[in-house]
Order: structure tokens, then C-alpha cells, then sequence
């Protein structure tokens, strides 16, 4: 049986259809369709991952006078087996992670910041710096900010599907070919001054932009104006420092993802998918609570230390699921 037959056989037996077969070896449909039609041989690292999927060894495969029935257990597929990433995998998914820095710390840069016009407004209304009602100040106010959330929210969503062929790498356990983790770690050598730098310069900004506020009450106190653009200068210095952090994690992120470090080792790996619906939960409680308090009180001055104090609570949350899970 030559091998064009095999991956039929193989792929029809674990009940895939060529698209999932082309989404778990992240190649197009096109090429399982000349790979079965014998058009066509996949490479060597393609052979060796489905070797890894299909639970049988690369012999079975190559070799023509090795049938498959002579394999009981071929057709179960190994869930624990690694799979393999490619030199071009390896690049793709850094390019990709590069865009969704930049996206991503975009996207969260605007939510940040889509309430400051709406505080300096109405800010210069009452101190009737402005021709406008408070109806007025308030709804344009509003208006861009649900177009500013909005666009962060379509950043988000797009990014999301974009990246979402490279899921496997994050959550599974990962061999990579030849030359890549030399590859990796020598890109990720390069950055580390880079990620250096924006990391400590947005903790910085997140850290001084409370002065704003500290010096209004100090010097310009009950000054309506100077009030309202301390806020905005903090919400300001908060989006740049955050949009910093985000920016340089993620990119640092995927050199962890790929050489399996950090967070993303394999016991990691493993951790994080028991931590997945908690963290969805807790960051959706934040949130809403974030939004509540400040909706209600309208003092966004104050409303933003919710992030830092939920940044931390979340990590000794974590600890107690893992103490309670052990």
C-alpha cells in the first residue's frame, strides 16, 4: 500500500475530513488533496507529525510493504504525543504575534482612553468653559467612546481569528525541527532589550500617573479644570504605560510559547486549561465591576486602581484553586 493511501485510509478511520486533517498538520486542504492523490509527497517534519496523530510510526508509513492491518492499534491516535513545529511554522506564528502586540496593546490603548473626552467635557461644562448643555457634553461624550470601544473590540475579535490556527501551540506539548529553537532563541536574544526597555517604561507610566492627580489636590484644589485634565492626563499615561506592557509581553510571549518556558511549559501548559474558565470568570467579574463603580460615582480618577489591586488578587486566587485542586 504506497503512502497516498495510507493517509486515506488513516484519515477516514479517525473519522477527519481533509480540512481537519489540513488544520492539525497547519497546511492548506489543497495539499492533503495531492498528498492522497499521490500528486505529491509531504516532507519529512510532515511525516514524522502525522506519524505523532495518526499513533503510528513513521515505517508504517514510508514503507510500502507495511500494511496497515498489520497494525491493530494504528488508527487511535496519541493525544499525548508532541507535535512537530516547522522552521516555517515557527515564523509564521512569531510574525503573527508580533501583528497581535501591536493590535492587541491597540485595542486596550483605546479603551482606556475612550473616556477622557467625555470627563473633560463635562468637566468644562460646569466650569462653563464651554457653549455646550451637560446633555450635549455627556452624549458626545459617549458617542466616541462606544466608537473607540468599538474599534477596540473589532481589533480584538479580528486578531482572535486570525490567530486562531496557531491555538495548538499554546496548549499543547511541542518538538520542534531542526534549527528552530536555535532560531527562536536567537530572535528572542535580540528583543530582550527591546522588551526590556518598554516593560520598565510601562510600569513607569503606570506608576507616576497618579502625580496628576496628586498635585491638583495639592496646589489647584476644588479648580474644576485642572481636575478634569488631571484625569484625562492620568487615563493618558495609564493607556501609553499598559499599551507598553501588552505590547512587549506578547512578543515575548511567543518566544516562550515556542521554546516551552515560562508560562508555557508543558507542566504550564497543562495548568493553564484547568485555570482557563476561572480566569474568564474572574477577569469578567473585574471588569463589570469596574464598569459599574465608575458608571455610577463617575470619579474615573479614582475607579482605575480596580486593574492593579485585581492584578494581584488574581494571582492568590489561582493559588487557592491550585491548593484546592491538590
Amino acid at each position: 500500500m504506497i503512502l497516498a493511501d495510507k493517509i486515506i485510509e488513516l484519515r477516514k478511520k479517525n473519522g477527519w475530513s481533509q480540512e481537519e486533517l489540513a488544520e492539525k498538520l497547519n497546511v492548506s486542504r489543497q495539499s492533503i488533496s495531492k498528498w492522497e492523490g499521490a500528486q505529491s509527497v509531504p516532507d519529512m517534519n510532515r511525516i514524522i507529525a502525522m506519524s505523532q496523530i495518526f499513533g503510528v510510526s513513521t515505517d508504517v508509513l514510508l514503507k510500502d510493504d507495511l500494511d496497515l492491518a498489520s497494525q491493530p492499534d494504528s488508527f487511535v491516535p496519541d493525544e499525548d504525543a508532541a507535535r512537530m513545529v516547522t522552521m516555517e511554522e515557527a515564523n509564521s506564528y512569531l510574525e503573527h504575534r508580533d501583528l497581535s502586540a501591536r493590535r492587541v496593546a491597540l485595542g486596550v490603548f483605546l479603551c482606556i482612553i475612550s473616556p477622557i473626552l467625555m470627563i473633560v467635557l463635562e468637566g468644562l461644562v460646569h466650569a462653563g468653559r464651554v457653549s455646550l448643555t451637560e446633555n450635549q457634553a455627556s452624549g458626545l461624550g459617549l458617542l466616541v467612546m462606544f466608537l473607540l470601544i468599538g474599534t477596540a473590540v473589532a481589533l480584538f475579535i479580528t486578531t482572535g481569528l486570525r490567530g486562531s490556527r496557531f491555538e495548538y501551540l499554546e496548549k499543547e506539548a511541542l518538538e520542534t525541527a531542526y534549527g528552530v529553537s536555535g532560531m527562536v532563541s536567537d530572535r528572542r536574544e535580540r528583543y530582550k532589550r527591546t522588551y526590556a526597555v518598554q516593560l520598565t517604561t510601562g510600569i513607569v507610566l503606570c506608576v507616576v500617573a497618579a502625580i496628576p492627580i496628586f498635585l491638583t489636590e495639592l496646589f489647584a484644589e476644588g479648580n474644576i479644570v485642572a481636575e478634569v485634565l488631571a484625569t484625562g492626563t492620568l487615563l493618558l499615561l495609564v493607556a501609553i504605560g499598559v499599551l507598553l506592557i501588552i505590547r512587549s509581553c506578547i512578543v515575548w510571549g511567543g518566544f516562550q510559547v515556542l521554546l516551552e518556558e515560562g508560562d508555557y511549559s508543558r507542566r504550564e501548559k497543562s495548568e493553564s486549561r484547568r485555570n482557563a474558565t476561572l480566569s474568564s470568570i474572574y477577569w469578567g467579574l473585574a471588569t463589570a465591576g469596574y464598569l459599574a463603580w465608575s458608571f455610577l460615582t463617575m470619579e474615573w480618577h479614582r475607579t482605575w486602581i480596580v486593574w492593579p489591586i485585581a492584578g494581584v488578587c488574581y494571582g492568590v486566587v489561582v493559588a487557592i484553586a491550585r491548593a484546592l485542586r491538590k
